[in-house]
């Protein structure tokens, strides 16, 4: 006996697509500095991925220096360097700004962005389709769909209170209120950004890790939170096609939503500090000559960052790069414009003879 394939399209499944392992979830913790509670509500694949928030840098951690006075260090931030690596281009250098937010209740400086709205918009809508799609899952009385669907949210739930307990402002070095700081960072692709702001600002932002280490207790949660989401995928099966379709409606879209929320994102809120863009990319044709420019601005007052960074060996290269390329010097009887007529006489002069011509060319001085 021969079975006739079904055409219909099965969506009992569905559930299966919350362990997809994708990264959206964990860029959108990163620019945003924390999770929040509102994020219970947005289910996007990979959600039992997020404690790995730490590891979107992919383990760069740029050189960077004070171009106020000349220290070298590596920012340790994995956030910010993640955010570095977003809006930066080879060859070229942006410029961004640091600027306390601490006045802002810590929610509305994520929902309610001063440059932001339409990925504060895109965010809105994915919390507001999981709601609907619970509503629809009691309207069409699939039980089933729904206990995944609250399984989600609960492992969402204790991700974010780990994620917020992990992501505390730590011990960022001695206070220095009023100074003001100018840093260069140099990503491996030849990108570079700088960064301006107060001191105290730009420390955390940089200095020290964004997340610490999970404890034993927070590991377990973890590792809890995680095998909810396995547990939600293996009984996807019982759901049905309504409850599978208005599941995988759900997770696809909010993934999609919530990419293209983490593209339109141009700013980095991280311990009640914003970072945005205020100049840039600019494009220079190579490091000496953007250290160049940045060396004749009047405020540059520190140069032994151009040393201790590489871009020259020594101060003689270092003076050779402050006072320019030489430019040719015309004699004390010469004006630049004979010396052009110059060189065009040698040109037809050899041009001349090459024919077995002869050519003389007279000049006024």
């Amino acid at each position: 006996m021969r079975l006739k394939p079904s055409s219909r399209i099965n969506f009992s499944l569905a559930g299966l697509l919350a362990l997809a392992d994708i990264s959206t979830i964990k860029q959108r913790i990163a620019l945003q500095g924390s999770s929040y509670i509102l994020d219970t509500l947005l289910l996007v694949p990979g959600i039992h991925t997020q404690q790995e928030a730490p590891k979107v840098n992919g383990g760069e951690l740029p050189k960077t220096c004070a171009m106020t006075t000349g220290y070298v260090f590596r920012t340790e931030n994995q956030a910010t360097v993640n955010y570095f690596q977003k809006i930066a281009k080879k060859g070229s250098l942006t410029t961004v700004e640091v600027e306390s937010e601490k006045d802002r209740f810590p929610l509305f400086r994520v929902l309610f962005p001063i440059g932001d709205t339409i990925p504060s918009l895109l965010y809105f809508a994915g919390i507001s389709l999981t709601v609907t799609s619970l509503s629809l899952l009691i309207l069409f009385r699939d039980f089933w769909a729904m206990g995944i669907l609250l399984i989600l949210m609960f492992s969402q739930l204790v991700n974010t209170v780990l994620t917020r307990r992990r992501a505390q402002i730590g011990w960022k070095g001695q206070l220095e209120p009023g100074v003001h700081g100018d840093l260069l960072i140099v990503l491996e692709d030849d990108a570079c950004i700088r960064m301006r702001g107060l001191t105290d600002d730009l420390k955390a932002v940089t200095a020290g890790q964004w997340m610490r280490e999970l404890n034993t207790i927070e590991g377990y949660l973890s590792s809890s939170a995680t095998m909810l989401v396995y547990i939600a995928a293996a009984l996807s099966p019982n759901s049905s096609a309504k409850g599978g379709l208005c599941l995988a409606v759900l997770l696809l879209t909010s993934v999609a939503m919530l990419g293209l929320c983490n593209t339109m994102t141009q700013e980095l809120h991280m311990f009640g500090r914003r970072v945005h863009i205020v100049e840039g990319p600019k494009k220079y044709k190579s490091e000496k000559e953007m250290v160049a420019a940045l060396l004749k601005e009047p405020t540059m007052k520190c140069t032994s960052w151009v040393i201790s960074m590489g871009f020259v060996k020594n101060e003689e290269e270092l003076e050779a790069l402050k006072n320019g390329p030489s430019e040719p010097v015309a004699g004390p009887s010469t004006h630049p414009s004979m010396l052009v007529e110059e060189e065009a006489s040698e040109t037809t002069a050899l041009l001349g003879s090459s024919r077995g011509e002869r050519s003389s060319t007279t000049y006024t001085g």
